[in-house]
């Protein structure tokens, strides 16, 4: 079986971690008799985009070619002022930039040697747009993978555009059952739908010992609880209010060490909000590193206003950790204890505090987490996606 890929989501030269979960699918085909080429579909920015972006701190690195042993040839689209207008001055905006799309894919790849094609998200611009037009040019099946935020934030200004698209999909995967239930309001029917949530790497993410994990981290203190954060210090993740949240939670248990892993704009708040606390902030960090400190906390706190499937939540289960998150999104889902789902509504913080406290008081059995952790790895999620592409090729 030979499979093109395309995907809107790729690692970037300082932001690695961008459409890791793709890198991750591609690598794991390597054990599979299956041939796959990998195309990344991308804007160029202008000199005056790119110095508007440096004055406002945006990210202007460029999309890798190779991440990981991965290698991406790179649909590079003009994103300069010029052919933008272009674009949106066409009657048919979104079949000019599709058009434009296959005809940068089939310049990279003979699009007729696949026996099928997986765009990975609907973003602008959208890869499961190019991949139905491609799918039709040259009678190919297709398959759309939805990660949450294309579905949230992009689908409801192209709802017919994208409902179109995933309706004549021969299948479309959803990242989560929230992510699905959302693109129905939208149009979408959801009757080709599956959901295959994403994985984790075990190899990166497994149990260690927390006392020697919190030594070797130099942050060892006896008698203390450890309550972490992993992800964008941005509003998404309501990361505004993790000093409200670490304050109640001192109040309640003093010898409590908070840790931050992951930089954003909310940082310089979290850090004055926070300052008469004991937190540590580590930046951004390569994974291998996030599974160490995940290991050191005892419960990781994930609040979070909406979510796809966030897979830091199986990544801290398989390293035997508790977590604690909003009912938003896929975080249910992900967490799949209700006991340590909060509820949205009011005096959220004050309760999302208390089921971190009464987590943090009881305890819990790591293995239960470890176990269930298991059924995510990125070997068993690929699994699953070769089955359905088994049944339609």
């Amino acid at each position: 079986m030979k499979i093109l890929f395309i995907t809107n989501l790729v690692p970037r030269e300082n932001k690695t971690f961008s459409g890791v979960f793709v890198v991750k699918r591609l690598q794991q085909l390597k054990r599979f008799d299956i041939s796959y080429e990998a195309v990344s579909l991308v804007f160029t920015d202008s000199k005056f985009v790119s110095l508007v972006k440096r004055v406002l701190e945006k990210d202007i690195s460029k999309p890798l070619k190779k991440f990981e042993g991965v290698h991406f040839r790179t649909g590079i689209l003009e994103g300069n002022f010029s052919s933008l207008l272009k674009f949106r001055l066409q009657r048919n905006y979104y079949k000019s930039l599709v058009l434009s799309c296959v005809n940068r894919i089939e310049q990279l790849v003979d699009v007729s040697t696949f026996d099928l094609i997986h765009a990975h998200g609907m973003y602008d611009v959208p890869a499961g747009m190019a991949a139905q037009a491609l799918a039709e040019r040259y009678q190919k099946p297709f398959f759309v993978t939805l990660h949450g935020s294309d579905v949230n934030i992009l689908m409801p200004k192209r709802k017919q555009e994208y409902s179109a698209a995933l309706e004549s999909a021969s299948k479309v995967i959803s990242v989560s059952n929230a992510v699905l239930e959302k693109a129905k309001t939208y149009g979408y029917s959801g009757k080709n739908a599956v959901v295959i949530p994403n994985g984790y790497d075990p190899e990166v993410f497994k149990p260690m010992d927390k006392e020697i994990v919190r030594k070797e981290l130099d942050i060892h203190e006896k008698g203390y609880k450890y309550v972490g954060f992993v992800g964008s210090l941005k509003p998404i993740k309501r990361a505004d209010k993790l000093g409200k949240i670490f304050h109640l939670i001192a109040k309640e248990i003093p010898n409590t060490m908070f840790i931050v892993v992951g930089e954003g704009p909310l940082k310089e708040k979290i850090e004055k909000e926070a300052k008469d606390l004991n937190v540590i902030f580590t930046g951004k960090l390569p994974q291998k590193d996030v599974g160490r400190w995940m290991n050191a906390m005892d419960v990781m706190v994930l609040p979070s206003r909406n979510e796809g499937w966030p897979c830091v939540v199986l990544e801290a289960q398989a390293c035997g950790t508790c977590v604690v998150g909003s009912d938003n999104g896929g975080i249910p889902e992900a967490i799949g204890f209700e006991g340590y789902v909060v509820k949205e509504g009011k005096d959220f913080e004050k309760r999302f505090a208390e089921k971190t406290i009464r987590a943090l008081k009881d305890g819990y059995d790591r293995e239960v987490f470890i176990k269930r952790a298991r059924e995510f790895s990125w070997n068993k999620i690929v699994e699953r996606e070769i089955a359905i592409y088994s049944r339609v090729v």
